[in-house]
């Protein structure tokens, strides 16, 4: 298991060792100890989401309060997404930039993204399948979102699926009506790139409870 940091610091990439035969194939998806030594800190998992997408699906960009946040480790299991992290940390040096992962069923990489960043993806085909592990419970009074198609970001999402078919991004009515990066920073909603540090630190030290 290898991990990679993105551009994007807290972000990182995670390639996967496959053991396969004519009976199939195995893989560990997550394991404490390669993750605490790349990471700096353990991860304390709370809850586990799966989503199933259709092609041109578009989730996110969402994020959650800082603290606690919501660090995500993230996989696809089946099918094909285009994940992306957004630094929405105002005050960091990379604040409004994205870093992307093809997450798929094939090379069956992971993704870690760590509290005060943003997460969306995209799906490549019918039925892919996301599964996600959480460090804190879903809590809609500290979760937000920002509209993945905001120019100001420019995030380059996939117009052709797996396949070859054109791709059309379908957003739900919530990410649809999410506000621009620059409208949310000005509502106060992003998380200042200072606290999250301070938090992550407490991670790493243990004084973050």
């Amino acid at each position: 298991m290898e991990y990679r940091e993105l551009a994007i610091s807290g972000a990182w990439e995670i390639t996967t060792r496959h053991f396969g035969d004519d009976r199939g194939l195995f893989l560990e998806v997550f394991k404490g100890i390669p993750f605490a030594q790349a990471v700096g800190h353990d991860f304390s998992l709370a809850q586990v989401n799966c989503s199933v997408s259709a092609a041109g699906v578009l989730r996110g960009i969402h994020f959650a309060d800082v603290p606690p946040g919501q660090a995500k480790y993230v996989t696809c299991v089946k099918g094909a997404v285009v994940d992306v992290v957004v630094d929405i940390r105002v005050g960091s040096p990379t604040f409004g930039q994205w870093d992307s992962v093809l997450l798929d069923d094939a090379d069956r990489r992971g993704i870690y993204i760590a509290e005060g960043l943003g997460h969306a993806f995209m799906s490549l085909e019918d039925g892919s399948t996301v599964m996600y592990l959480c460090s804190t419970p879903y809590a809609p009074g500290r979760e937000h979102e920002v509209h993945p198609l905001d120019r100001a970001i420019g995030i380059e999402w996939p117009s052709v699926g797996r396949g070859g078919e054109p791709l059309t991004p379908r957003l739900s009515p919530k990410d649809g009506a999410a506000p621009t990066l620059a409208e949310a920073r000005a509502a106060g909603l992003l998380p200042a790139a200072d606290a999250v540090a301070a938090y992550v630190d407490g991670l790493a030290d243990g004084t973050t409870a």
